[in-house]
């Protein structure tokens, strides 16, 4: 097994690369690159004259980078494909691909305070050259901030409950360290869902640090800007949360997901949404993160 795969197994890595229909000259971005399962396999299938250009933020991820004429990796976040494009010269792609999963690498890292399984700082951060780790947030927020985070990114009913524990956790020492936290959540888990409930609570800290709601909105409207007539838009997402912006978005084009109509009563929606797709029982056996999954295709019209 390569570094590659260790680093992450792709999900519904056929499916998704067949619903970006590459051809021998096709411009494909891959906003999410990872371990590079997805890069790879669109590498296969594009022509001389093709590119594809892909984006990961974190720099463990470059350490997977093809060596490749037909490839540029781009160390940055997503929410800015459309400046990184025109800075490369492109105006249009005819494929864009986004798999949001977190990657496996992320949860395994022991030194990086993804997951509640090994004790270390609470960092969280995707990209480890700046912004506010997981332990700062929680030492800053106030309790009406970390009751929103909560409940709006982990979906946990007990939303307010765990930010007054945590407020009052921190009174006495800051919290720094994956221990801290699980000690300052454990009452809120009962014990036959408390993996289930933990993995809520680190969900929405890691959604809040990496700013992943704001980011995807911003990749999507650029994803619109950036697609060819007839372009294809392929994304898998992993939760509700996201999930929910990305099939209304691709439903009406906008963000707020309000389908707007011509004087005939038409939808005027840029793009033609396919039905969603999920993984086989195969799939999900041979690969457990793959379960959640949903691989979502729309069509630039």
């Amino acid at each position: 097994m390569n570094n590659a795969e260790v680093y992450h197994t792709p999900v519904l890595l056929k499916e998704s690369v067949d619903g970006m229909e590459i051809a021998n000259d096709s411009i494909c971005i891959d906003v999410t690159f990872g371990g590079g399962g997805h890069s790879r396999e669109i590498l296969g299938r594009l022509g001389k004259k093709g590119h594809l250009y892909s984006f990961d933020q974190d720099e463990d991820a470059e350490k997977n980078a093809p060596q490749d004429k037909r490839f540029t990796f781009v160390r940055g976040n997503f929410r800015f494909i459309y400046n990184f494009m025109r800075y490369y010269g492109e105006t249009q792609a005819d494929a864009i691909l986004a798999d949001l999963g977190v990657s496996g690498h992320h949860f395994d890292d022991e030194t990086r305070g993804f997951s509640f399984r090994f004790d270390a700082e609470l960092d969280m951060r995707m990209n480890k050259r700046g912004g506010e780790t997981a332990a700062e947030l929680l030492n800053r927020a106030s309790e009406e901030e970390l009751a929103k985070i909560f409940k709006l990114y982990g979906e946990l009913n007990c939303a307010r409950k765990l930010a007054a524990r945590v407020v009052k956790a921190r009174s006495g020492k800051p919290i720094s360290r994956v221990n801290d936290l699980i000690e300052i959540a454990k009452p809120f888990c009962p014990p036959q869902r408390e993996k289930k409930e933990m993995a809520k609570v680190f969900q929405a800290l890691r959604i809040e640090v990496n700013k992943e709601v704001e980011a995807l909105q911003e990749m999507l409207k650029s994803a619109k800007d950036l697609l060819k007539p007839g372009g294809r838009l392929v994304v898998i997402t992993y939760h509700s949360i996201e999930d929910r912006i990305v099939k209304n978005f691709m439903k009406s084009g906008n963000i707020e997901g309000v389908i707007e109509k011509d004087f005939f009563g038409r939808v005027t929606s840029p793009f033609d949404a396919k039905k969603a797709i999920v993984p086989t029982e195969e799939e999900m056996e041979r690969n457990p993160r793959s379960r959640s999954a949903k691989l979502r295709i729309a069509i630039k019209k």
